[in-house]
Order: structure tokens, then sequence, then C-alpha cells
């Protein structure tokens, strides 16, 4: 066996022949031949480990010679093994019967294998098997499971492979890379040639493609599209499992050994080749990074390996984006890739008539009209002439909308024209007026935007056509609230938006599918649409940054200055809505009164809701819910009146009057005495601050209310998302920190939360919980949450003692970075300071805050929480015990100084 001459460290180094042989020799003299070799080749794998890993950390992309080392170490470790069992099991005249060839199959067979790959075996006998095979196949796995090897076999003769190959798409794979290993060579070769004559067969070749295919789309369902950002480096989209598919049909279809042979057969050219290679020496690394960090086979990149793995690459914080940032952009960069060169080997197929059209194709025959200069070929729009084509940049626009005209997905070989020219598109291309229709018209006219962005943008040619966006790109945002990255968030808000238009969400969304019903300004809002996200990734707040791309952009899109100006509005002020939503307490009229004023008109109101809408809903498949709908809701419909009818429509006295009138109305069999304590005896934010609902739940226990109890009323508010949990007792202090330390106890997460005490001394407070999977709480669980909540408000259990338990951050999780921001705002309402708390989620959070709020005697009216994936934002509305706002600097340091001491002990306990 010749060692490979390209190996990550000397050979030697890794498995010294001369070493074995001589400790195999003074062996053979002892009665511990076994024993003997066994901890001699434990110690040699071990030290052979461990100058293997230690040669990667120096070159951590060295992946090929990687993977060559641990496949050359295997391949000593079963000779080895194979050697020793031929000497306790001696044969020394064989029949012609007792001959054991030792093949390595699959990912060992093709030489690729990760630091703890599997080793898989097929031990092949010419006959059925014979009682010296069968020992001393038993004695190498014995030797080779002693060695912690995961050792997968099988045991068969050339006909079994032939048989079972031509049965099993699995099987037939992991032949279609065997390799000899040891024993006996010509058995090797017999198979070699029987394999290629009965089993790798052109009629054969159709099934196997098939049912790589499907095998593929089951992985793909499986684990979820390439842009997930806690991707399986093996079997996700774009990875590895992808590229050995591709080669394992073209090796089935051309019979070729290496890769590198594909440039020759016409399926890719040199530069598609060149993306192969990086594409798959990048994942095997990240690959082989994850294996050696958790010392195990591990193939998803969870964010906590994420972080692990990029400083192992090397990547460095840079410009405002942490080092995994900047990794996991590369990361994706290769997976899609990897898409495109799939796409393109796949049409070769069909060309070459191995791949079936689908079914519909087949039955559909009849091919849609193509304008001049495009033909189709298997139903694809393909360039009849490349000269003719490229003699006219603005084709490498135009191409998009034909496929959009048509309904057709575009050829790859158009495609891989398209990508290998995109130096065509310049300034003097951008700036033609046409070019500017045609991008315009490709989201304004077609009904489906998304198709053309996302094959423009895997293309390269949006970002040719806006170099702007070439940064966003593939770009990760390292948390747990973006499902995807940047371009892919951008695209899918763009999708949102044509949803909305084509009326697909009108039921789910009817403020939105009102306003566009209305009629609004397209042009703004899909430009401002697809630049609101442009400026991210940089140190500068990207909203402001985007804001000044947009002056860059939009004229150079063709849009007036009055649109100019809109777009950048809107986009520097995207998340103004959400902010304003989600932080703030949208019942109290200055929230709305201020929005009003920032916005100006209802046009913009109308744009920047229907933007916010899509924004929140681009985030991720679960971003969008109920609670989020309402709030939005809400603001929109307050705003509008205010700036429709004036800002006195806002005022506290004529909504309290309205709401009392409301509560009279559904308390009508109530006595009139009744009814006129209930509504004397809340001051007026009680009255703008809840639903008519909750005004009735509160009521009715007020009204059965006996000395020192506890009353409670759990419901499930479906038009929330969320369960309420209204509370009424006697006042006294810290019982605002009490009930959160209850709800977090049972596992209550609070979304919002209301406190407001009575002029006759009485507390009602009102939470809105959701359970672990942020959905309400089942009717069946209430009455169990109800008897914790109940045990933990008697004091039968310590809050802060029992919550030690629940306040931990998960593993995966802990790499985040959430740095903690307090604001005081004695502008944002009119009668109580605002204080907001940005920092590091965690179950106890909000009780640490509420408790060492309380412990300052500070009395809390409202809190609204907002998290974003690790990120929470608690904002406190609240008054000092002498019911004034907190002004004094003095006291807002002091303040912010213990809830961050309050934050920090959490995090140590969390920790622990």
């Amino acid at each position: 066996m010749n060692p490979s001459t390209d190996l990550i460290c000397p050979a030697d180094t890794i498995f010294n022949q001369a070493a074995f042989q001589a400790t195999l020799s003074a062996a053979l003299q002892t009665k511990d031949l076994r024993a003997t070799m066994l901890a001699w080749l434990q110690d040699t794998q071990k030290q052979a480990r461990a100058a293997i890993k230690a040669a990667f950390q120096n070159k951590p992309f060295a992946a090929r010679p990687l993977t060559r080392s641990y496949t050359y170490l295997t391949d000593q470790l079963v000779a080895a093994a194979f050697d020793i069992a031929g000497h306790m099991n001696p044969n020394p005249n064989p029949t012609s019967g007792e001959r054991l060839s030792v093949i390595a199959v699959g990912g060992y067979g093709r030489g690729e294998m990760a630091p703890f790959s599997d080793v898989d075996l097929l031990f092949l006998t010419p006959y059925k098997m014979t009682a010296w095979a069968e020992t001393t196949i038993e004695n190498m796995l014995y030797l080779l499971w002693d060695l912690k090897l995961k050792v997968g076999h099988s045991s068969r003769t050339i006909t079994d492979c032939i048989r079972l190959g031509s049965e099993d798409a699995t099987i037939c794979t992991a032949m279609l890379e065997h390799r000899f290993v040891i024993g006996d060579a010509g058995l090797a070769d017999d198979l070699e040639s029987k394999l290629w004559a009965d089993l790798f067969t052109a009629a054969a070749g159709p099934k196997f493609i098939e049912a790589k295919l499907a095998e593929r789309d089951k992985r793909h369902e499986k684990q979820g599209q390439r842009y997930v950002v806690e991707p399986n480096v093996k079997e996700g989209k774009g990875g590895l499992r992808d590229l050995q598919s591709l080669f394992w049909i073209a090796k089935h279809i051309h019979g070729v050994q290496d890769a590198a042979d594909l440039v020759s057969k016409n399926v890719f050219t040199q530069d598609e080749f060149k993306g192969f290679v990086a594409a798959e020496d990048f994942l095997w690394a990240v690959r082989s990074h994850l294996h050696l960090l958790t010392n195990r086979a591990t193939e998803q990149l969870t964010f906590d390996m994420q972080v692990m793995v990029a400083e192992a690459m090397g990547y460095k914080d840079t410009g405002g984006r942490r080092g995994v940032e900047v990794f996991m952009q590369a990361f994706f960069i290769h997976a899609t890739e990897v898409g495109d060169l799939t796409r393109i080997f796949l049409t070769k197929l069909e060309a070459m008539h191995v791949k079936a059209e689908p079914l519909l194709e087949r039955i559909f025959k009849r091919k849609p009209k193509v304008k001049t200069g495009y033909e189709v070929i298997h139903n694809r729009l393909a360039i009849a002439r490349e000269d003719e084509f490229l003699s006219n940049k603005i084709n490498l626009l135009r191409i998009f909308e034909e496929a959009l005209r048509t309904g057709m997905l575009i050829h790859p070989d158009a495609m891989r024209l398209v990508k290998s020219n995109l130096d065509l598109i310049d300034d003097d291309m951008r700036n033609t007026p046409e070019a500017r229709r045609i991008f315009l018209d490709l989201m304004l006219k077609h009904g489906n935007p998304e198709r053309a962005l996302r094959r423009m943008n895997e293309l390269g040619v949006l970002a040719a056509f806006i170099p702007e966006f070439e940064h966003i790109v593939a770009m990760m945002q390292f948390n747990m609230y973006h499902s995807y990255t940047v371009d892919e968030h951008t695209i899918q808000c763009i999708a949102n938006l044509a949803m909305i238009e084509r009326g697909e969400l009108e039921e789910e969304l009817p403020v939105a599918s009102s306003i566009l019903e209305q009629g609004v300004n397209r042009k703004v809002l899909y430009v401002a649409m697809l630049l609101h996200d442009i400026g991210k990734g940089r140190p500068e707040d990207h909203s402001i940054l985007g804001a000044q791309i947009v002056r860059k952009v939009a004229p150079r899109l063709g849009l007036k200055q009055e649109d100019v100006d809109t777009v950048e509005w809107l986009v520097r002020y995207h998340l103004l809505m959400s902010d304003m939503a989600q932080k703030r307490d949208i019942a109290d009229p200055r929230t709305v009164r201020d929005f009003a004023k920032a916005v100006k008109t209802v046009e913009r109101l109308g744009l920047l809701c229907v933007l916010t809408v899509c924004d929140i809903r681009g985030v991720g498949p679960d971003t969008w819910n109920n609670w989020k709908a309402v709030l939005i809701r809400a603001l929109y419909r307050q705003t509008e009146n205010a700036l429709e009818n004036g800002m006195e429509a806002l005022n506290r006295e004529n909504r309290g009057a309205e709401a009392k009138k409301a509560l009279r109305s559904a308390l009508h069999d109530w006595p009139r005495k009744d009814l006129q304590a209930e509504t004397a005896r809340h001051y007026d934010p009680y009255w703008q601050g809840l639903h008519l609902t909750a005004h009735v739940v509160f009521a009715g226990l007020l009204r059965n209310m006996t000395n020192d109890e506890i009353l409670m009323d759990l419901h499930p508010d479906e038009d929330r998302d969320a369960t309420r949990a209204c509370f009424v007792m006697h006042d006294h202090p810290g019982i605002f920190a009490r009930l959160t330390g209850a709800l977090a106890l049972v596992g209550a997460n609070v979304v919002d939360a209301r406190s407001y005490t009575t002029k006759d001394g009485f507390v009602t407070d009102a939470f809105w919980i959701q359970d672990a999977e942020g959905q309400p709480y089942d009717a069946a669980r209430l009455p169990r949450l109800r008897k914790m909540i109940e045990r933990t408000l008697a004091g039968e259990v310590v809050t802060r003692d029992a919550i030690v338990d629940r306040d931990k951050v998960k593993k995966r999780e802990k790499a985040f970075r959430v740095p903690t921001h307090i604001s005081f705002d004695n502008e944002g309402s009119e009668i109580y300071t605002i204080i907001e708390v940005d920092t590091r989620d965690r179950p106890g959070l909000l009780h640490d805050l509420t408790r060492s709020l309380a412990a300052s005697n500070v009395y809390i009216a409202n809190a609204v929480i907002a998290t974003y994936g690790e990120q929470a934002v608690d904002t406190f509305y609240v008054k000092d015990m002498f019911g004034l706002k907190y002004h004094s600097e003095n006291k807002q340091r002091t303040l912010e100084k213990r809830l961050r001491t309050a934050i920090a002990e959490g995090v140590e306990r969390a920790a622990e």
C-alpha cells in the first residue's frame, strides 16, 4: 500500500510501517499477540489523530489533505487488523474458496473521511462464507471496534453485490465508490469488472438517477432550504451530500473517476469545476472542524458551533460584523454555488434524455411562444444565438422579463452565459432608460417578482445592477430572530407584498390588503422594500446608512425626486411602526400622537404599515402572529384617525367616557349602584389601557372581592395568540414582581402586562402569557397553571430559589452577544417615565427586573414586553412613590445601576 503524497503531515507520523512490522514480529514470539498489537495500535492511533488535528489547526482550510490523512490512517489500521487476524487464524494452504478481499465502500471508499466518519467495509469472498473467512473477519472487526472505530460491514460474494446493488440504490451507491484495501487483489479486480459490466450499465442509469434525485428531494424537505440559519453541512441543501449525489450520478452515467473528468465530458466548464472544488473543500473543512470541536460526528452548524468553527478557521470580527457572520456568509455563498452546479448538471442529464421529464411536462407538450432571440429547450427558456444575445447588454436583464412573461424557467446554459458576462452590466447599462424600465417592471408588472429577483440574485445580476446590494448577498445575521440571510429576507418581504397584492392574504392581513386596494405608489413601496435593509452589516445604524444609500440608488432607478424622498423616509424609519407597536403602550395617547407627528400623512402611514407587515413576515415562517397583528392594526387605525380628524381625537377623557359607556351596556343587568361603584373606582389610564372584555372580567372579580383574597381569571385570548391572566388583590408594594415570579415559575412567557390601582386600594393586573412554543395555553392546562400560581402567591414556593433551575440559557444559544442598553424617556408619556431595558432574554429576566424596581420603590403601571430571538426589550411605564416622573439624573443613574446589577446577577445564576 503506497501512502498518499498529499497528506496533511508526513505518512510516517501518521503510521510508521517499519515500527508496526517490528512490533508485530516481536509480538509473534509472545503469547499475547492480540493484546500487544491492540495496545500498539491504540497508542499509534491516538498519536496520529493528535498530529493530524494539530496540522489542521495550523492549516484550517486544508480539507483534502486532512480527509486523505484520515483515510490513510484508517487504511493502515484496517490493513494492520487484517495482518494480525491472519496470524491469529493462520491458513497456510488456502483452497480457491478461502480467499478474502477487504474493500472500502461509500465515503471511505471514495477516500474522503472526516475525523469521525464511519468506516464502511465490504468483506468479499469468491463463494459462500468459509469457517476460516468468518473467523478472520470476526477477529478483524473486534480489533477495529476495540480501536473505537464505527465500522459498518457486510460480507458478500460478487454475485451478491450485483444482485443487491440492482435492488437497492443505497447499496448500488456504496458499490459505486468501492476501493481495494487489502487481501486478494485478483478478487477485487473481478468485482470491478463485473460491476461495470452488470450493475453500472446504461440501461440502469435512469432508474439510479431517479432514486438519487428522490432521495435528495426527501433530504431537502427534512433539512429545510438552503438559507436556514443552522444548516446541516452534510445533509442540508447546498451541502456535501448534494455534491456527492451529483458525482455519483456522473460516475454512473459517464464512468468518470474524478470530478475533474466532468470538464472533458462538457458537463462543467473549467470555472464551474473550480467552483465545485472550492465548495467541496470549504464544506469538508467546516465538517471536519465540527467533528474535531465536538469530538464526535456532528453535522449541524448550530449557533454555538458556528462561533467555534469560525474561530478555528481564523475568521475575525471586522467592520461592524462578527467573524461568525463573515464565516456564515462564505458558507451560504458556497451553498448557492452547489445549487447552481446541481441545476446545470441535471439539465445536462435531461439533454441526454437520461432524466425523465416531469409528468405534467410530458402531458402538456405545447411550447409557449417566445420572443425573437429565444428558444425553448426541454421546456426551459434558452438563448438562440449567444453572440446576438451578448451584442446588447440590456439582454442580461431582458431574459428575466421574458421568463416572467412566459412563466418558464431559464435554461442553465442561458444562466451560465449571463453569469459569465456580468462585466457587461456597467454604469452605462445601469443608467439606460430601458434597463431601468425592465428592472422596475420585473417588480411591478408580472405579479411574482420574487421569482425573478431570487434567480437574479443567485446569478449575481442583482448585485451587478445594484452594486450596493452585493454587500448583503448571503449575509447572515447572527441572531435567533432572523431565519434567513439578509438578501433572502429582502426577497421574502417582496414575496409577501406580491401575495397581498394578489389578494391571497386578505383574511389574514385585512388592513394591509385594504391599503393596497385603495391604491398606493407601488413603485415607491417596492423600491423601499428592496432597499430597506441594504445598510446592514456595517458599524453604522443600518436604517440611517440605508437612507443615505437610497439617495444614490433610487435616482439611478429613474425615480422622481418626490418619490426618492418618500423611499428615503421609509428606509430611514422602516422600524418605527414595529418599535412603537411592540415596545410602547399604544393605549397611551402620547404614543399615537408622537407616531402621527413622525408619519405626518395618511399616505406615508399606509406605505409604512404595509412595509412593516411584510418586514416582520419576511423574518421567518413563524414570526408573524395574531399578537403582532393586533398591535399593528390598532396603531394604524388610531393614527389614521388622528391624522384625519385631528389629535384631539386621542383625548383621554373622551376615550374613558366611551369605555365606561361600553361597560354599562355589557353589564346592563347589574344594579345601577354597583355599576356606578365600578365606573367610579378606576383612574383614567385603566379605561383606555384595557379592552372591554378585560373591564368586564375585572368588574366581576372586584364585585366578589373579600379581604386578603387573591382572585384570578385565566382565559385564552385567541385574537392575540395568548392567554389573558387577570389578577385582583389588595394593593401592596412588590405585588407586580411577585406575579412575574409566579408566571416565570410555571414557564409562562409574558408578552404584555398592565397594572392599575383602584381608588379604593385594590390592584388590577392583567398579563398576556404564552407557553414555551409561543402559543396560548391549552384550556386543559389552565387548572394546573392556576394551582401553581396560587401556591407561589401564597408563599408556598420561594420564587427566587425555585427559579434557579428554570433560568438557564441553552448551550446552543450561549454564543450570542446582546449588550445591555437602558434608557429613560420622560417625553413619550404624559404621566409616566418610560424605562426601556434592552438585554439578553432568559426565563427569569422580567422577574429580576420587576423585583429590582419594587425594591427601589418604583410603581410599575405597565410593562410592554418584546422579544426578538435571544434579545428582550422590556419597557416599563413607571412613577416614583410620590406619583411623579423620574426627572432627576441621579435617580435615573441609581435605578440603572440597580437594574444592571439584577441583570448581571441573573446572567451569573443562569450560567452556573
